[in-house]
């Protein structure tokens, strides 16, 4: 994930030394802005080089003047909020070169810069809709052809070090300059434009507590000098580094992969219950390798309290962590004051550096919790955001590894991570994004998950955000229906586990999994079925049996686990796939109706005693899905067909369609909405209740 490879002898993680990947044939007929984007996509694809949403690239080139048919230079450079690693050409804001760099005659100087943002959009080139980000003055007032600004961990490792100018000095020998703190904007541009000019012959320059920015005349020539300069300083780094270990070496041994993977199923749902927010937040688990030897370390506790430095890191994670004691993570008591005390925290920190003009306070729930011999755990609004949070943070911690190896880790001051933190162009950044789905932050998982009704329901749940974790027992189809989603849907959303649900270990097992994967569970789906049609003595008891043990024994076990982990967050929607059958009796399927009749009746009772906690339940009972449903592909579809005397094939399709009242097919996706319907804040003010998607049955009718 990070910037990290192997290991000295004393035990600390190396920092990986990147290679160049350019590749001359394929570069060889690309045009001047196709180079510029593959050079970018080498760079943002190379975790040595940066983080997701890190560094920007530009490149100044020959343009023809919509409005005149006059060649002139167009800066075209990383648009704002974009990823070099995987943007397309449109990800660029093209700006008059000539026109930028006469905004400068407007600069009214430091206290005013962020005015200078404003002048950006008069000078788009050729009307592109793209916005110009806030490192365009870095760019535009260079004088180099190409420019790079990354983030890599190994460089800003140096730029966050007490040590790091000298480090600079002794690893580059004076081709790299050295700039003092200064926030991205105009202002460090104009100081890197005169800084350059009074030092010529520099390759880059170091900007203190940031990252460099590099150059060369050439896209090829650019990229090469960036993955030299980084893989100068890994080396450098890692020759310091192999003397000792990190962080003062281990003090807390690590727990066993399953003991840290049982932690954190229990720990995170806690912890999501106690965090405050309109809306519920998603958690990622890691316990990589650079967390464990920081977390486990003597020196973590004095180096977490310090916090992260680089501004890319922390806007995505806090500017500091919550750090737990591992021996009193089954207090509850504790951890309900651990939280409180970091939200005051937060809020002191706000209040001591506000001022008047500043947006308001936002979320002061921690983003990072570190929790020694377990690992770290992020959260956030969604699952993408909770992943990166702890990817940034894993980049924070080699960052501190190679800072204290050379000098000291030092922080930015405490006034200039809040003025990043809420910047007001930061805050324009996030007032620009849309709207979230209504279900995101919510976390769902549904049994049966690989069949129609219930990949219907999955899809459904996803569409309006949600993320959901698919539980089948087949293991072949299960992977290929989450094969599917992660395509549909990213990577992010959907987890899979195999599990039969009337195996209790297999159970737990998987709402374990789903608690770890993301932080707890707010809509439980039990959708598991079976179907069998008998006459009554010809039922034998195992058919009997295994008709209860998936729709009685099977709901409760899934049910008594959900339970579980929606009782902290007081709040959940738990949703009973049942059956006409469970309400109208049935020719030749005592089992499978009685069976039926009881799962919803145990719906009515969880529903009850439930409540108290939050906790909804709500059954839907659809008749006759065919299509797409595994159950009626097999023995089940005959013996119907047989019980009502009609050919299994298309006839039997026509016969429920016809039996109905609304004369309509049922589909899966027609039974999804329903539970869509309780999942979602539009029933919040319904537990108990039975919803038919049956095309109209007289028979079926509740009262």
């Amino acid at each position: 994930m990070n910037d990290v490879s192997a290991t000295t002898a004393s035990g600390a993680l190396l920092f990986a030394v990147p290679t160049s990947r350019w590749s001359d044939a394929e570069a060889a007929a690309k045009t001047p802005e196709e180079l510029l984007l593959y050079r970018s996509n080498l760079l943002g694809s190379d975790l040595t080089v940066t983080n997701f949403g890190g560094g920007n690239t530009s490149a100044k080139l020959d343009g023809i003047d919509p409005l005149t048919g006059a060649t002139l230079k167009v800066l075209w450079v990383k648009g704002s909020g974009g990823d070099i690693g995987s943007m397309k050409l449109d990800g660029f804001s093209t700006l008059y070169l000539d026109k930028f760099r006469a905004t400068e005659a407007l600069y009214r100087g430091p206290e005013h810069e962020d005015a200078m943002v404003g002048y950006l959009p008069h000078c788009t080139f050729n009307l592109n809709p793209r916005a110009a980000s806030i490192d365009t003055p870095l760019h535009g007032l260079l004088p180099f052809a190409h420019v790079d600004h990354v983030h890599p961990d190994a460089i800003i490792a140096l730029a966050a070090s007490a040590g790091g100018e000298a480090a600079t000095q002794a690893i580059w020998n004076g081709q790299i300059g050295w700039l003092p703190w200064r926030r991205p904007g105009f202002e460090l541009g104009v100081q890197i434009r005169d800084h350059v000019a009074k030092h010529p012959g520099l390759r880059g320059v170091m900007l203190a507590g940031h990252g460099i920015i590099c150059w060369a005349d050439d896209a090829k020539g650019a990229y090469e000098n960036t993955i030299a300069l980084i893989a100068d300083a890994a080396r450098y780094l890692n020759d310091k580094l192999g003397a000792k270990p990190a962080f003062g070496g281990q003090a807390v041994p690590p727990l066993s992969p399953e003991a840290r993977a049982r932690v954190a199923s229990q720990l995170m749902p806690k912890l999501r219950g106690l965090m405050t927010g309109a809306r519920p937040k998603l958690g990622h688990f890691s316990d990589d390798a650079e967390a464990l030897e920081f977390v486990n370390s003597r020196d973590f506790l004095r180096l977490a309290a310090i916090g992260t430095s680089c501004p890319d890191h922390f806007l995505r994670t806090k500017i500091a962590p919550l750090t737990l004691d591992p021996a009193k993570l089954h207090d509850e008591a504790y951890l309900a004051q651990a939280l409180a005390d970091y939200r005051d925290g937060y809020g002191a920190y706000y209040a001591r550096c506000a001022r008047p003009t500043d947006p308001a306070m936002r979320d002061a729930n921690p983003v990072v919790v570190l929790v020694p011999g377990v690992g770290r755990i992020t959260f956030a609004a969604d699952k993408t955001t909770a992943r990166l949070a702890g990817e940034f943070y894993g980049n924070a911690i080699n960052v501190m590894r190679g800072a204290e190896a050379i000098g000291g880790y030092i922080g930015l001051p405490e006034q200039e991570a809040f003025d990043i933190e809420y910047w007001a162009l930061e805050e324009a950044k996030l007032q620009r994004m849309p709207k979230p789905k209504p279900m995101v932050g919510k976390v769902a998982l549904v049994t049966g998950g690989a069949g129609g009704i219930g990949a219907a329901t999955a899809a459904r749940l996803m569409t309006d955000g949600a993320c959901v974790l698919l539980v089948d027992r087949d293991a072949g189809v299960l992977a290929e229906v989450a094969a599917g989603f992660q395509k549909q849907f990213g990577r992010d959303v959907v987890r899979q586990a195999v599990c039969d649900v009337t195996d209790e270990a297999q159970v737990v097992a998987a709402f374990e999994t789903c608690a770890r994967e993301f932080g707890g569970l707010d809509v439980f789906v039990a959708n598991a079925g079976i179907a069998s049609s008998a006459p009554i003595e010809e039922t034998t008891v195992a058919l009997w049996s295994r008709n209860y043990d998936v729709l009685a024994l099977g709901y409760f076990l899934t049910s008594r686990e959900a339970i579980k982990l929606m009782k902290p967050q007081k709040d959940g929607s738990i949703i009973f796939i049942g059956s006409k059958n469970g309400l109208a009796a049935a020719t030749n399927a005592s089992a499978y109706a009685s069976a039926k009749a009881a799962a919803l009746h145990l719906a009515r009772c969880l529903a009850l005693e439930c409540a108290p906690m939050g906790i909804r339940v709500n059954s839907v009972n659809p008749d006759a899905v065919i299509r797409g449903s595994r159950i009626w592909d097999g023995d089940w579809r005959k013996e119907r067909a047989g019980a009502h005397g009609i050919d299994p094939g298309a006839e039997l399709e026509e016969h429920y369609r016809k039996r109905s009242m609304l004369k309509r097919d049922v589909l899966p996706e027609d039974v999804a909405e329903a539970v869509c319907f309780f999942a979602s804040e539009a029933s919040a003010k319904s537990t108990g209740n039975m919803l038919n998607v049956d095309a109209g049955n007289a028979q079926a009718f509740t009262r």
